[in-house]
């Protein structure tokens, strides 16, 4: 996903970015600031849509998915508060914007991503040999490679699959973002012996992750 923007276009608009968006919403952890100032934000949007990369909203990507909006992610990546060294799963890796994000923070990223030619965007856009790709229904994560120090699930969802909260290591933490009736929720909660009771720090609008409906008369 190319982009004509100049090197010093695209920085101009990630230092408003910060300054417009996040700081101003309480996202002022020093390295997710730093992240998001280095990573190119344009580089994992549709060309068509690298004017508007920056803006406070999400970016369609196609194949009805979606590339949350800066502070969604910004606020999502404080609250899972990653550190070097860390093994991260990161469910719907998209075009890949979130996985380099947590990569450029020291992060062993294993990214699950169901739609082929969005992972081979992301692939394209960030080659970092501490991104981990593995291709597979999002829901299921990646047992393989379990446990996780941290589990960022990039979308809004219904319900999370037990299965995929066994994933998160013994005192990890999950991040997410919850669908209740019209309205999502960012939640977060740290697994204990086996189980991540989530609890909701901040409404946001956050584009929907597919493959996590609630059954029919289900409440989270």
């Amino acid at each position: 996903m190319a982009t004509k923007f100049s090197e010093i276009t695209a920085a101009e608009m990630r230092s408003a970015m910060i300054d417009s968006q996040l700081r101003t919403n309480d996202v002022i952890d020093p390295a997710v600031i730093g992240a998001m100032a280095a990573v190119p934000r344009e580089a994992h949007v549709p060309s068509a849509l690298a004017s508007v990369a920056y803006t406070d909203r999400a970016i369609a990507l196609g194949h009805g998915r979606a590339l949350n909006a800066p502070l969604v992610t910004g606020r999502m990546l404080v609250a899972a508060a990653v550190r070097p060294g860390m093994r991260v799963l990161l469910v719907g890796g998209a075009t890949g914007y979130t996985a380099a994000l947590l990569a450029r923070l020291g992060a062993e990223v294993h990214a699950v991503e169901e739609n082929a030619e969005l992972m081979a965007t992301a692939q394209t856009a960030t080659a970092d040999a501490n991104i981990h790709w593995v291709q597979g229904p999002l829901a299921a994560g990646a047992p393989d490679a379990a446990p996780f120090d941290r589990i960022i699930v990039e979308g809004a969802i219904e319900t999370l699959p037990a299965a995929l909260a066994r994933q998160l290591a013994d005192g990890g933490r999950l991040v997410a973002a919850r669908r209740e009736g019209a309205v999502t929720r960012l939640v977060e909660g740290v697994s204990v012996g086996g189980t991540v009771a989530l609890r909701s720090f901040a409404d946001m609008d956050v584009a929907p992750l597919p493959g996590f409906a609630a059954p029919a008369g289900f409440q989270f």
